[in-house]
């Protein structure tokens, strides 16, 4: 299929190997910053972090998984890996302080936030559909259904844009309220700052990523319109 081939690998580099960087750096970021202790768990921080911001309805919840921490909007619980959960650790407490963040957007309406989570629904359809109608399109000479399909796919593009100054405030916030709050003291968040700047580049690295495959999309299908005219 077309968006398997050789050349889309060769259009999405960039971003594959930004992401592999990331990857490894949330690693070992994470890694060290395990090493590193700290005066409370995950979830303590995260509790003390939520209930000075007002936020006490909020629960806390131990997930399954490896770095599966999330904030879940709809339900308004956090959601900890146990290593993060229970741990007492700069990395914990850092990851339970990110997620505590979007509970505090979440909570004061901070616009990119409620963009994006009116985004959600979709760029999930459009991720899911759009390749197939991109595919059909091309193969059935329909260049509409093409369009349909660019038109999803920028949804999830869109989706990922605008999720970027989402993360990259959760961690602003996160940094700033565990000096704040004593949790970290400031000499000390050199650990913290490391695995939240790590993190932050795997997202860049996945919205490049969705850039490239679109500008791909589109380059195919006007080279295709130039070979047929």
């Amino acid at each position: 299929m077309f968006m398997f081939n050789f050349e889309y690998l060769i259009w999405i580099a960039p971003a594959l190997i930004l992401a592999a960087w990331a990857q490894l750096r949330v690693r070992s970021t994470y890694a060290a910053a395990q090493q590193e202790p700290a005066p409370l768990s995950g979830a303590a921080a995260a509790r003390h972090i939520l209930n000075s911001a007002g936020l006490s309805y909020v629960e806390i919840e131990e997930t399954p998984g490896y770095l599966s921490d999330h904030y879940d909007p709809t339900n308004k619980v956090l959601r900890l890996s146990p290593e993060n959960f229970r741990g007492r650790s700069l990395a914990a407490v850092g990851i339970a302080a990110h997620e505590a963040g979007h509970a505090i957007q979440d909570a004061q309406k901070y616009a990119p936030l409620v963009v994006r989570n009116a985004a959600v629904p979709v760029a999930s359809f459009g991720g899911g559909i759009s390749v197939f109608l991109l595919m059909f399109g091309l193969m059935m000479h329909l260049p509409l259904l093409f369009w349909i399909g660019i038109a999803l796919f920028s949804c999830v593009v869109f989706f990922q844009l605008v999720n970027l100054p989402v993360e990259f405030d959760a961690s602003n916030r996160a940094k700033r309220v565990l000096v704040e709050l004593g949790i970290v003291p400031a000499q000390e968040m050199r650990a913290v700052n490391g695995v939240l700047n790590a993190a932050a580049w795997t997202y860049v690295a996945g919205t490049l990523q969705s850039v490239l495959t679109l500008l791909y999309y589109l380059s195919f299908f006007s080279g295709g319109s130039r070979d047929e005219a």
